[in-house]
């Protein structure tokens, strides 16, 4: 599939978007839930297909993380579900259905932020047996083997590794993928992952939280690289600091949640490690 280009955003918005995953919803779901402000309820929005981040069942690592900053401020947690399309934010924490949303990037404008309580990448995901020792953009393997990225959103935008391919010449061989795929069945966005041990694709270049969880649910085992900081690639990150979001003017909220971030890192760490997530130090 060719790569389609977005002349009209930025590549500092295409970073920005390319694992957001808030796009397309304007109708209410009935499923939709709306609990009312409670001091004995953390109120989160989530999205509930969306593993390994969360999902209705609430088994996504975002769903754990949750769990334990609610537990420690004496509270259960109360979610708002709705798919992280677009007008997500607009449908839930700033019409004030909840109070936080999980795994926003650091210094997201739309919402105050709390400091990060990790960073993740970019990474390579291949088959171990297929003996490929990718670990940059320059491998010269990358003109040949078939390639899998993320295409984001209705207007299929670039993630960071799409537009980048692209700027290399890397096109004819890489198949899109669409974040959202089709939403009615079960995690849609481990069809990657899975294309991967299947040999629908030889390689993919999947945002690092998604590549760590799945790559460890597939038969034949894979190897997870990271994408390597580049001073090439300044105005097009492929690595994020991760916070939680809080509606703006809550400053209030941003600092206790910030404090017990810190606090709480040690588990947090852990709980990002049993989901398999990839973190990177800044």
């Amino acid at each position: 599939m060719t790569i389609l280009t977005c002349p009209y955003i930025s590549l500092a918005t295409l970073g920005s978007i390319a694992f957001l995953l808030m796009l397309l919803t304007f109708i209410k779901p009935a499923w939709c839930d709306e609990p009312r402000a409670n001091e004995a309820q953390f109120r989160v929005c989530a999205d509930p297909n969306n593993l390994p981040f969360s999902n209705h069942n609430q088994q996504g690592f975002e769903n754990k993380i949750a769990e334990l900053l609610a537990r420690e401020r004496g509270q259960s947690v109360a979610y708002t579900w709705w798919p992280q399309r677009r007008g997500f934010l607009r449908n839930t924490l700033q019409a004030g259905t909840c109070d936080v949303v999980m795994g926003v990037p650091a210094g997201y404008d739309p919402v105050l932020t709390t400091s990060p309580y990790y960073r993740s990448t970019y990474v390579f995901v291949y088959r171990k047996s297929a003996a490929y020792q990718i670990a940059s953009f320059d491998d010269p393997s990358l003109h040949t083997l078939k390639i899998g990225v993320h295409l984001i959103g209705d207007d299929y935008a670039n993630s960071p590794p799409a537009h980048f391919l692209s700027t290399k010449g890397i096109i004819k061989n890489v198949v899109g993928y669409s974040i959202y795929d089709d939403y009615a069945e079960d995690s849609p966005l481990g069809k990657i992952i899975a294309a991967v041990a299947t040999r629908e694709i030889d390689v993919a270049i999947v945002w690092g939280p998604i590549a760590g969880y799945f790559a460890k649910k597939q038969a034949e085992p894979m190897s997870v690289i990271p994408v390597p900081p580049d001073a090439a690639l300044s105005s097009l990150p492929f690595s994020y600091n991760i916070a939680v979001g809080v509606r703006r003017g809550n400053d209030a909220l941003k600092m206790q949640l910030t404090e017990l971030l810190h606090r709480k890192a040690p588990e947090i760490s852990q709980i990002l490690s049993d989901y398999g997530v990839p973190t990177v130090q800044e």
